[in-house]
């Protein structure tokens, strides 16, 4: 700028002063047209992640949708559910909990009606996937949003806020669209990661059902496992906190151990694992607080155990790096229970998403071989798009 300065004479000074006023006055129109383009490009981007959402699970309910199909999906995509009122916390997580269960029935319920001649497991897989797509659909709306708002209002402040969280928002919803997918088809995730562990206890052990969760009596080390996990292989996260409650009614627990996949920082790992103590248990909190609640009156330890991943790879197909923490886990597991006694009864909860993980033993090599098959094929995806 200073090189482009004018020089000696008056006529150089006027053509400078004007040339000043013309930058300062269209520089910033110039800027919300070059934002605008890349915000309004995204948002169809994402606006076209939420059609395909909702065509993949149109098809996953029926090889030949007709428009009464096509249309209730597309209706549905546009549910929602208003959060109870938090102004006074007693009470809140009953509110909470009830909103919740509504939210599950009606899920339940649309999928029975649109989908009666699929099973219970399909019917499950195609629940998450629905829960998915509609998260895909909200994020491409918020988007839309505010792009609009951009254009109507010319403010360049909120397009370049917006801008700058693209990149999240991008990635977020390219995950969301993938677990979808992987959902609808009963995929093994990398939220499955708690279930997994649970299935590889449990082996070849009976199984009864409390609340759309599976409990197994297991020896180990001379130490009774209650091995907890969510019924698969459809897609579920059924009712940890209900179903914790009402065992160690009938128990005498010494312990609880909850196994879970962790948020992990930039720069660490996926698949590493850490310990710690409390509930490793994601979600609105309602199944959470259940738990915290019994363990208090009945002083019961807490243990967690939680294998890190992205966001991003909890809501994904299920990556090696995750597969490959379960013998980590399982020494984990013999650590925590050395700090019990032989004879002692304890509970061991595999927290998350159970899509494509059955209820006992043999599922853990049908998992493996899909993950790895996966991975080799993602891996020859991405070669083949760095030679392009």
């Amino acid at each position: 700028m200073f090189q482009l300065g004018p020089g000696g004479d008056w006529v150089s000074w006027i053509v400078w002063f004007l040339f000043l006023m013309v930058f300062f006055f269209f520089y910033p129109r110039l800027m919300v047209s070059q934002i605008m383009w890349k915000l309004e490009r995204t948002a169809r981007d994402l606006e076209l992640m939420s059609d395909k959402s909702m065509k993949f699970i149109t098809a996953q309910i029926s090889s030949k949708p007709d428009k009464r199909l096509k249309d209730s999906v597309k209706r549905f995509f546009e549910f929602f559910m208003i959060n109870p009122v938090g102004l006074d916390p007693y009470g809140y997580v009953p509110k909470l909990d009830h909103m919740l269960k509504n939210q599950r029935d009606r899920f339940e319920y649309f999928v029975k009606q649109v989908a009666p001649k699929l099973d219970s497991e399909k019917r499950a897989n195609i629940e998450m996937g629905l829960a998915g797509g509609i998260t895909v659909h909200e994020i491409a709306k918020i988007v839309r949003h505010y792009v609009e708002m951009v254009r109507q209002t010319k403010n360049i402040q909120i397009a370049m806020v917006l801008q700058m969280q693209l990149p999240m928002i991008e990635k977020i919803a390219k995950a969301m669209f993938r677990g979808t997918k992987a959902l609808s088809r009963g995929e093994p995730i990398g939220d499955g990661l708690g279930p997994l562990v649970a299935a590889e206890l449990i082996g070849s052990a009976k199984t009864t059902s409390i609340d759309d969760v599976i409990v197994a009596r297991v020896p180990m080390d001379g130490r009774t496992l209650l091995v907890m996990k969510a019924k698969g292989p459809g897609g579920r996260i059924g009712f940890p906190g209900k179903a914790v409650m009402k065992v160690i009614k009938k128990h005498k627990v010494s312990r609880i151990i909850t196994v879970d996949a962790a948020a992990k920082l930039e720069g660490e790992e996926t698949g590493s694992l850490a310990e710690g103590v409390g509930v490793a248990m994601g979600g609105p909190g309602v199944e959470r607080s259940l738990i915290e609640e019994i363990v208090v009156k009945k002083n019961i330890p807490l243990d967690s155990i939680v294998v890190k991943m992205s966001q991003e790879e909890a809501i994904m197909p299920m990556r090696k790096e995750v597969k490959d923490a379960l013998p980590k886990v399982r020494q984990s597991l013999k650590r925590s229970l050395e700090r019990t006694r032989r004879g002692d009864i304890v509970m061991v909860v595999g927290v998350g998403n159970t899509s494509g993980i059955g209820d006992s033993g043999s599922t853990v090599k049908k998992v493996s071989d899909w993950v790895d098959k996966y991975d080799r094929r993602r891996k020859e995806m991405k070669k083949g798009r760095g030679k392009h």
